[in-house]
């Protein structure tokens, strides 16, 4: 009997652990079916924010068994709930970044087209500035669909659009000059882009080639041709200078004046090498008249520096002139000085028998002395005159030397003036000098005793 009452026990107990195990997985299902059918429920949302909802619900508040239900269970059905809600939301999220990149790609991808309409156009080339295109670019509306948002700006697609036509301009010019070579065309300094452009839009390889690399090739070629057609031109002045030197010498040779015409010396310079060499009359003139001109100049240059020269001597002349003329003065107001200061302290004692013998002397001694006094005099003045005359204004003029007047030397045969007798004989008898004072004074004491 115990045994079947243990055995009853237990079986007993199996069936409650089953049955609850049943209403266990039922709530749970239940409960799950409930959360996924009410949308208020999100990834965010509170177990006590879901309880309330829960509770609101008819389906869980009208149920007794869910009512009952285990809270632990209930919690736990509720998280794994809320993380299948997180999952959906991140694959959510993730999904709307795609969405929104894809987007970003189609405007940058439109805004492409649009560059590539305008390169097709030939308003884009590898020479355009966004500053150019702006006007046109903004008012598409593929433009606008692409302002604001991450990643490259319209102006970056710009430079990298432009900047990959540049780069294909090694390639394109090597395209350019096999059309140039396939159809014998030479690019000269006289080729207009006009005509360049036409010989290469007749092939069709140019399809595919920028405007703006085509008008850098055209530009390479053009400086190219100008740079060989400038050192043909140094090339040939280079010849033509050698030529005129040559013929320089011939002139030379042929003892060519200034007064010499190229007429009356092209009779006689025909036939000369030098003279054939150059190509034209007009350039063999041209030679002949520098050749002229360049002599002038040499002789107008050198006869400069001869009067430069000539003038110095003058200028160095008439200073030793006037500074000898000064000294002369000075010397001969210094006698006249030191004979008054002896006539001062000159001594009086005299006889009167010594006036007397030489009154009759004295008068025609002081008629002298009167005449040399005016002549030194009007000599002092004539000195002055000529110290103010030797005092130029302006720079005097430049004279042939044969047109200087040198003095002659001063001979000691000649005359002396009265002046120069009076200076002599007072250095050498002064004490006639003193005797012709006194005889002075005594006559004039005389005159006013009368």
């Amino acid at each position: 009997r115990r045994e079947i009452y243990l055995d009853s026990i237990r079986n007993m107990q199996k069936k409650e652990k089953d049955e609850e195990k049943r209403l266990r997985r039922k709530n749970t299902n239940r409960l799950t079916d409930i959360l996924n059918r009410m949308t208020g429920i999100r990834y965010d949302t509170t177990w006590a924010q879901a309880q309330k909802m829960l509770l609101d619900n008819p389906a869980f508040a009208d149920d007794d068994e869910l009512l009952s239900m285990d809270k632990e269970d209930a919690l736990v059905v509720f998280e794994d709930h809320i993380r299948e809600l997180e999952k959906d939301e991140e694959l959510e999220k993730d999904r709307s970044k795609k969405r929104i990149k894809r987007q970003y790609r189609k405007n940058r991808d439109a805004m492409i087209e649009l560059l590539d309409e305008l390169h097709e156009q030939g308003k884009l080339t590898s020479m355009s500035l966004w500053v150019e295109l702006y006007p046109t670019i903004s008012g598409d509306i593929r433009f606008s669909n692409s302002l604001g948002q991450p990643g490259s700006t319209p102006l970056d697609l710009f430079k990298f659009y432009v900047e990959d036509l540049k780069s294909r301009f090694y390639q394109e010019k090597k395209i350019i000059k096999e059309i140039l070579k396939a159809k014998d065309y030479e690019v000269k300094t006289v080729t207009s882009f006009k005509d360049f452009a036409a010989v290469i839009c007749d092939d069709n390889r140019s399809a595919s080639l920028d405007a703006g690399n085509v008008k850098l090739t055209y530009n390479s070629l053009l400086e190219k041709a100008e740079s060989k057609a400038k050192e043909k031109q140094k090339e040939e002045n280079r010849k033509m200078r050698k030529l005129e030197t040559s013929y320089r010498s011939l002139l030379n040779e042929f003892s060519v004046t200034i007064d010499t015409s190229f007429e009356s010396i092209k009779g006689k310079l025909e036939g000369e090498p030098a003279y054939e060499a150059l190509p034209t009359d007009e350039d063999r003139v041209r030679v002949f008249r520098e050749y002229l001109k360049d002599m002038e100049e040499t002789c107008y240059h050198n006869h400069g520096n001869k009067k430069k020269k000539k003038s110095r001597k003058m200028k160095k002349r008439s200073i030793s002139h006037s500074s000898i003329d000064s000294e002369e003065d000075e010397r001969g107001f210094g006698i006249i000085k030191e004979k008054k200061r002896r006539r001062k302290y000159s001594d009086s004692e005299s006889s009167l028998e010594s006036e007397d013998e030489y009154s009759r002397h004295s008068k025609k001694k002081s008629k002298k002395v009167k005449k040399n006094h005016s002549s030194s005099e009007s000599e002092h003045g004539s000195n002055k005159k000529k110290r103010k005359s030797k005092r130029p204004s302006s720079p005097p003029p430049l004279s042939p030397p044969f047109m200087i007047s040198v003095p002659p030397p001063i001979s000691s045969n000649q005359p002396k003036s009265p002046g120069e007798a009076s200076i002599e004989e007072g250095e050498l008898s002064e004490e006639e000098l003193e005797m012709k004072r006194m005889q002075l004074l005594k006559e004039l004491n005389e005159g006013d005793r009368d």
